[in-house]
């Protein structure tokens, strides 16, 4: 609006260490604003981490083996043991907390890694230059999006995850293909459609409901003034409810620079 401008840059959380990325305009964009917005503010405390997952990603009184069939707790002991770990060893983890965790085990193993993540490259650029750090989202608020899901729901996400395992790799080349390339429609096509089409409550609660607190506090946010920058995953930023999709909605409208 008059007085602000916001630039929203859509991330991906974990890239191969040689993975090219970044421009000239992302650069002056980043330059450019005294505030950056993470969808958390803490994105390299990996310490903050552990204390909300004894709270929200154990529990032993409904161990995995209660709720999984033999030829599924066998899926997930092959899976487990791609990470030097077992299906026992899972045994105690709510179905959320398996799934995220079994999901991580095949792109560590393609060579993709969390400390290359383009938020954890951002960040210590945005601190250096003295920006001020914000968070749309707490840690706590973030992994409660998944562990306050209905248990079956929770079991949905974890059989997808297995059922995945193997092609897991090939599916992130894809969309970091498409990411670093600026094709948005692939990258709808790859990160977005096909969660909506095969987990709709996974998508409403990953992406639409939390879309849609962003849009409110992008424009709360556009209500001050100064130049800020907004780094959120590149799904949410494509597909028709997308942040821009959102605030396009309420008159509030965003260009591809």
């Amino acid at each position: 609006d008059a007085d602000s401008t916001l630039y929203l840059f859509g991330t991906v959380h974990v890239l191969k260490p040689d993975t090219a990325w970044g421009s000239a305009k992302v650069d002056a964009a980043l330059d450019s604003a005294s505030d950056v917005w993470f969808e958390i503010s803490n994105p390299d405390d990996q310490a903050a981490i552990i204390p909300l997952i004894q709270q929200y990603g154990v529990s032993p009184a409904t161990p995995l083996s209660s709720l999984l069939t033999a030829e599924e707790l066998s899926d997930l002991d092959t899976a487990a043991k791609a990470i030097g770990a077992s299906g026992a060893q899972l045994d105690a983890f709510r179905p959320w907390f398996a799934g995220l965790t079994l999901s991580m085990a095949p792109l560590v193993k393609a060579g993709y890694d969390p400390n290359s993540g383009v938020e954890m490259v951002l960040k210590p650029r945005a601190v250096a230059a003295g920006k001020t750090i914000h968070g749309l989202e707490t840690l706590d608020k973030q992994i409660k999006v998944l562990a306050t899901l209905p248990e079956d729901i929770q079991l949905e996400f974890l059989r997808a995850t297995l059922s995945e395992f193997d092609e897991a790799a090939t599916q992130l080349d894809q969309m970091v293909s498409a990411w670093a390339t600026g094709d948005v429609e692939a990258l709808n096509r790859v990160a977005v459609v096909e969660m909506k089409t095969e987990a709709p409550h996974i998508y409403d609660a990953l992406l639409v409901q939390r879309n849609t607190d962003w849009a409110d506090q992008i424009q709360t946010i556009l209500a001050g003034s100064g130049t800020g920058f907004i780094a959120v995953g590149a799904a949410h930023l494509t597909g028709e409810d997308s942040v821009q999709a959102i605030l396009a909605k309420r008159g509030v409208v965003a260009e591809r620079q």
